[in-house]
């Protein structure tokens, strides 16, 4: 039996029922919904609904459907129940009769399946977290490892300054900090409970919704009834932190996939998350990559649906809100499963460390130290930009690198060039003078993976 069918007189075409019906995404939130129950249950006693009883039964009833829904969740998908909730409350009557249906008493849906939700992106954003972290972890390895791992570093896909992998491992680990740091904050916001606002007016029983708040987990209960059953911000916020964790990730994915062409050949990676071609035996493809950089497409495209489908919306609940699951439960498993197979990914890769020296030398990436040099012999930084730059030209027109330049050559440009600006062109003289904090020198370096070690263990 339906929970609203006592107001109609004919039965729901069939066609309806099954565009109408959530029971096939929302069957995830059983655990939740089955602890609002409970808590829902005890919060009946205090105000006299319930006996002790009464609420023992039906405590150990909801215990023994959640026991039955995670031994064989299929059961719930091949039910006739219109969503979670009826499917919930069909088993309890089902086991204890009419005392099931007094529970609902005082409750409307509306509360009940905001309070389910974020139940679940409780546990989820904890998750979350635990993957963000497993990732960190394996980005701080690679990093200890690859200190001395000299490449170039890129602007406009152009070869730019002296970094090491290190370097470029630290800058995904900063990036992942500001994910984890935005789950916090979403959770801070979010870890209030809506249980006990009813439908939309609050509920006419005289419930302690913070005891309520307490008995669920939540910090506190909400202010206001008629925000309560229609906020979805949390969802927003949830799909922005996705969208933005998965373009760290597809950034990520990028940079590796371009390290492991041809052209490029920094590294290789492992056999266990590459594919073949069908047609041509030499391939090795960065499959693992790609569809990591693929997927951030269909998690942004979930929030601007969210935000969408929310936007012209009136208070308080409206049916259109269901749309609210699909999306945010697709978007926050396609984001843990992009950083579990992005640690995978780190965990096989071998870098090819002499190809990455060679192209470090390559593309005049220490002219930026040759102007630097020039400044520390009292030359305005713009004109030893220009000097450098012609320095530049000419090495080019050579075909040689600026430190084969000959040292004659070099003074024609500029007579405070003495025999020392060698030592100053040497890829390890260029990591070197990068000493502030960030950089890429070696001692920086060092102290970036020793405090970054130090945050990850703080924030467990």
């Amino acid at each position: 039996m339906g929970l609203w069918g006592g107001r109609f007189t004919q039965a729901v075409d069939q066609r309806f029922k099954s565009f109408n019906d959530s029971l096939r995404f929302d069957y995830r939130l059983v655990e939740q919904d089955i602890l609002g129950s409970l808590a829902w249950s005890r919060a009946l006693v205090s105000i006299g609904v319930l006996s002790e009883t009464e609420q023992q039964k039906l405590e150990n009833a909801l215990n023994l459907t959640l026991q039955e829904a995670n031994a064989a969740p299929e059961t719930i998908l091949t039910s006739n129940a219109e969503d979670i909730h009826s499917w919930v409350e069909q088993r309890l009557i089902d086991r204890v009769g009419d005392l099931g249906k007094k529970l609902h008493t005082g409750r409307s849906r509306n509360d009940q399946v905001a309070t389910d939700l974020k139940l679940w992106c409780k546990m989820e954003v904890t998750v979350l977290r635990t993957g963000i972290r497993k990732l960190q972890q394996a980005l701080l390895l690679t990093a200890e490892s690859t200190q001395d791992v000299v490449m170039p570093g890129y602007t406009h896909l152009q070869r730019a300054q002296p970094i090491t992998f290190a370097h470029w491992c630290l800058a995904y680990s900063e990036m992942l900090s500001r994910d984890e740091s935005r789950l916090r904050d979403t959770l801070m916001r979010l870890d209030v409970s809506p249980l006990g606002t009813g439908a939309l007016a609050g509920t006419a029983y005289a419930i302690d919704r913070n005891q309520l708040a307490a008995w669920l987990g939540f910090t506190t209960a909400t202010h206001n009834s008629l925000d309560s059953v229609s906020d979805r911000d949390y969802v927003l916020e949830l799909l922005s932190d996705a969208v933005i964790g998965m373009v760290h990730l597809s950034r990520f994915a990028e940079d590796l996939i371009f390290f492991n062409t041809g052209e490029a050949d920094f590294l290789e990676l492992s056999d266990r998350v590459t594919s073949g071609s069908s047609l041509m035996p030499q391939k090795k493809n960065p499959d693992a990559l790609e569809l990591i950089r693929g997927k951030c497409g269909r998690v942004h495209g979930a929030l601007t649906s969210m935000i969408i489908t929310l936007k012209g919306l009136p208070l308080a609940y409206n049916k259109d809100m269901q749309e609210d699951k699909e999306g945010l439960f697709d978007s926050l498993d396609t984001w843990l499963d992009c950083l579990e197979m992005a640690a995978l990914v780190l965990d096989g890769i071998k870098l090819k460390s002499p190809n990455c020296r060679i192209a470090a030398q390559k593309g005049y990436s220490n002219a930026t130290e040759l102007a630097d040099y020039l400044v520390a012999r009292n030359i305005p930084f713009r004109e030893a930009h220009h000097i450098a730059g012609q320095i530049v030209i000419e090495a080019i027109r050579q075909g040689i690198a600026l430190e084969e330049m000959p040292l004659m050559q070099l003074k024609a440009f500029s007579q405070v060039i003495n025999d020392d600006i060698y030592q100053a062109l040497t890829l390890e003289s260029c990591l070197e003078k990068r000493q502030a904090k960030g950089g890429v020198a070696p001692e920086q370096i060092m102290q970036a993976i020793a405090e970054a070690k130090q945050r990850l263990e703080l924030s467990i």
